[in-house]
């Protein structure tokens, strides 16, 4: 899974960077619910950032119901995430218009590649 993962210099925070990463790998369905993800410790060295900021993408992920932290047996994907308040896909949108933008992506070209994903 660390492999999947890559930080960029480009004005979006890395705890922000680390959170949607793992989130679009859940989303794909290369994290499934029920796998466990790697210590905190191990993606701060592997991408040679501060532990606080792995700390913050999980936390992030955690009280969105998207993962689960278990006390001495690690991170897992949450096994269904707990519904959202439709507020929620306001807050996805504007997120990922912002990471578009950061990365050069023209805001109507983000609408037609969402419009080419298949339904859940």
């Amino acid at each position: 899974m660390l492999e999947n993962l890559s930080l960029q210099n480009n004005g979006i925070p890395i705890y922000v960077q680390l959170r949607e990463q793992l989130s679009a790998l859940i989303g794909r369905g290369q994290l499934a619910p029920g796998a466990r993800l790697p210590t905190m410790r191990e993606v701060a060295v592997a991408l040679r950032i501060d532990l606080n900021t792995v700390q913050r993408a999980y936390g992030e992920l955690e009280r969105d119901g998207i993962l689960v932290l278990v006390r001495g047996r690690g991170t897992f994907v949450a096994a269904a995430p707990r519904p959202r308040k439709p507020a929620g896909a306001d807050e996805l949108a504007a997120r990922m218009a912002a990471q578009a933008k950061a990365q050069g992506i023209a805001l109507g070209d983000l609408i037609a590649a969402l419009r080419k994903l298949p339904s859940p």
